[in-house]
C-alpha cells in the first residue's frame, strides 16, 4: 500500500511529531509510506528512519507577511507540488495539508476557533471536505460527531516511552516544567498564576518553558503574558525550541510537569513526562480525563493548578505504566485496518 502523510511544517509541533511517529511505524509495518511537508527552515528537527521517503516542499520566509496570506501560501504551494496520483491512501494531518489536496483521510487532533478568516475558512473545509476522519481521542470524535454530525475512527497517540524513561536528568536546580511554549491555547498566563501560588510554598521553584515553534503570531498574547509576569514578580526562564535529542534529559531533570492547555487532543508531552517519572498537573478537561485518569493531578483554574503543583513536586517521582501502554506500532496497526476499508 503506497500512503502519503501530509503535514504542514518540519518543526516540532505536535501534528509533526505524530506525523513522523507513524510514518516509521507503517513502515516498520511494510507500508510504502511517504512524508510531504512544507520545509519551514530546512528538514526535519530529527532525523527520520531510512524507510520513509520524504519530500519537502520549499518554504521560503517571507518578512511581515500577515498570518493569512501565509496560510494561503501554506495550501498553495503544497498543493503546487503533490502528486496525489502518485499513493492509494493520502492523509492529511492538519488543515493545511487537508486544504492542499482534494480527497484525503484527515486526522482532527484538535479543534480550535479561529479569527484569522482565511484560517478559520482552512479549518472548516479541512473539517467538511475530507472523505473519513481519525481523531486520536473519543472526546474529539465526540466534538466532530456534536459540531458537524461527522463520525470518526478513534486512533490514539503512540508514546516512544522508553526514551523518555532512560533519560538522565541534564540539570540539578528544582523547576517546573512546560513545554509548547507560549499561546493562548496552552494556558500560559494561567501558568503564571498557578507557578506565583506555587513559589509562595516552594520559594526556590523555577518555571522552565520549552518549544513554541508555531505558524501562527502569538506577539500580542506574548506581550499580556509579560505584562502578567512581571505584575506577579516571576521571571521564567524561556528557553524556546529545545534540540531532540535534549528533550528527554530536560524532562527528566523537572520537579514537576505543568499542562495547563485550555485545548487539546490527547496530551502527548505529558505522557512523556510521566514516562520520565515526573509528576504531571493538568487542566481539567474530558480528554485529559480520557487518556490520564487517575495518573495526574488536576486543577481547572490558576489557584487549584498552582495547589496540585505544589502537591506534585512535594510528592515526588511517579512510578505509572501508562505511557507504555500506547505504542506507535499498535497506532500503524489500526491505521493500516483503516486504510484497508478504504482503498
Amino acid at each position: 500500500m503506497r500512503i502519503a502523510l501530509l503535514t504542514y511544517s518540519t518543526r516540532p509541533r505536535g501534528g509533526v511529531v505524530h506525523t513522523l511517529a507513524l510514518a516509521e511505524a507503517l513502515a516498520a509495518a511494510g507500508a510504502e509510506v511517504t512524508v510531504w511537508t512544507l520545509a519551514r527552515g530546512g528538514g526535519f528537527f530529527r532525523p527520520v528512519a531510512a524507510g520513509v521517503r520524504q519530500e519537502l516542499v520549499p518554504f521560503p520566509d517571507v518578512p511581515g507577511e500577515p498570518v493569512g496570506a501565509r496560510i494561503l501560501r501554506s495550501i498553495a504551494l503544497l498543493r503546487d507540488a503533490f502528486r496525489p496520483g502518485d499513493y492509494d491512501i493520502v492523509h492529511a494531518q492538519d488543515c493545511i495539508s487537508a486544504n492542499a489536496v482534494d480527497r484525503c483521510v484527515r486526522t482532527v487532533h484538535h479543534l480550535d476557533q479561529f479569527t484569522t478568516p482565511e484560517l478559520a475558512a482552512c479549518h472548516e473545509r479541512a473539517i467538511v471536505r475530507p472523505f473519513a476522519h481519525v481523531t486520536v481521542s473519543a472526546a474529539v470524535a465526540a466534538e466532530l460527531r456534536a459540531g458537524w454530525g461527522l463520525a470518526a475512527t478513534v486512533i490514539p497517540n503512540g508514546v516512544d516511552a522508553a526514551r523518555f524513561a532512560a533519560a538522565t536528568p541534564s540539570r540539578s536546580d528544582r523547576y517546573v516544567l512546560s513545554v509548547g511554549g507560549i499561546e493562548p491555547r496552552k494556558g500560559s498566563i494561567d501558568l503564571l498564576a498557578a507557578y506565583a501560588a506555587a513559589r509562595r510554598a516552594l520559594p526556590e521553584l523555577k518555571l522552565v518553558i520549552a518549544g513554541g515553534e508555531t505558524l501562527f503570531d502569538y506577539r500580542d498574547y506574548r506581550a499580556a503574558w509579560e505584562e502578567r509576569a512581571a505584575a506577579l514578580g516571576v521571571v521564567p526562564e524561556v528557553l524556546g525550541p529545545i534540540p531532540h535529542d535534549e528533550l528527554p534529559p530536560l524532562v527528566a531533570g523537572a520537579a514537576a510537569f505543568a499542562f495547563p492547555s485550555t485545548k487539546e487532543g490527547f496530551g502527548l508531552a505529558a505522557l512523556e513526562a510521566l514516562a520520565a517519572g515526573v509528576p504531571v498537573v493538568v487542566r481539567d478537561l474530558p480528554v485529559l480525563r480520557e487518556v490520564f485518569g487517575a495518573a495526574v493531578r488536576y486543577g481547572h483554574d490558576p489557584a487549584t493548578l498552582g495547589a496540585a503543583l505544589v502537591e506534585a513536586v512535594r510528592g515526588g517521582p511517579v512510578h505509572s505504566a501508562l505511557p507504555f501502554g500506547y505504542t506507535w506500532e499498535a497506532a500503524a496497526r489500526r491505521h493500516l485496518a483503516l486504510y484497508e476499508t478504504l482503498n
